[in-house]
């Protein structure tokens, strides 16, 4: 017989709460089979969006290094590094998060503070300044929702991993072993009933003898 569940005594009440116990775990392994599919359903909706941001954001970041290298052109370097160094820095990140199924994900909000007015004299500067500063202000938008997204991804991959683990461990170690115990009990039962069954036939011949003496 394949493994059993070691120090089980065989008797009647073992195999009830064996039973009882079985059925436990196959409802467990049942409800992690359901988290494990909707793990799986999150996991490639983030992959899909994870796909599209990384195409926007190098789209709109190819752009952007266009406009920065006109405006360079058209500005010099050294004009150009002069006004970006004049520029405070206008940038937040917020970082929350919210549950799916269990598992946290962080929520990432930029927050980028509008221009007031232009920190650069724009008659001194390129129109492709302007436009470079616009699309590297969305990249930013896109670059913190691509890292949400990435760090999700990753998140939810370990807990795939985590629920195969227990799903595997319950189909192939521990309902098995139970069911194998079970089996064993049930057979160690009947050979004991059929060995006192044998006893009491054995008594009854015995008892029939003497009674003709």
């Amino acid at each position: 017989m394949s493994q059993t569940i070691a120090g089980i005594h065989p008797t009647r009440m073992e195999l009830l709460a064996l039973k009882k116990r079985v059925k436990i775990a196959e409802r467990g392994r049942d409800l992690l089979r359901e988290k494990l599919d909707a793990l799986m359903i999150e996991f490639f909706q983030f992959i899909r969006e994870i796909s599209n941001l990384r195409e926007k954001t190098h789209e709109i970041l190819s752009q952007a290094y266009k406009d920065f290298s006109e405006a360079q052109m058209i500005m010099g370097f050294m004009n150009l590094l002069q006004t970006s160094l004049s520029i405070e820095n206008r940038f937040s990140i917020d970082v929350k998060s919210r549950d799916i199924i269990g598992i946290s994900i962080p929520v990432i909000e930029t927050k980028i503070k509008p221009f007031e007015v232009y920190p650069y004299n724009p008659l001194n500067t390129s129109t492709k300044l302007d436009e470079g500063v616009l699309k590297m202000s969305k990249a930013i938008e896109l670059i913190s929702e691509l890292a949400e997204n990435e760090i999700a991804v990753k998140r939810l991959a370990e807990a795939i991993a985590s629920t195969k683990r227990r799903v595997n461990c319950l189909e192939y170690v521990i309902i098995p072993r139970i069911t194998n115990t079970i089996k064993y009990i049930q057979i160690h039962l009947e050979e004991r009933e059929r060995e006192d069954l044998f006893r009491l036939k054995r008594i009854k011949k015995r008892l029939e003898k003497e009674e003709k003496i």
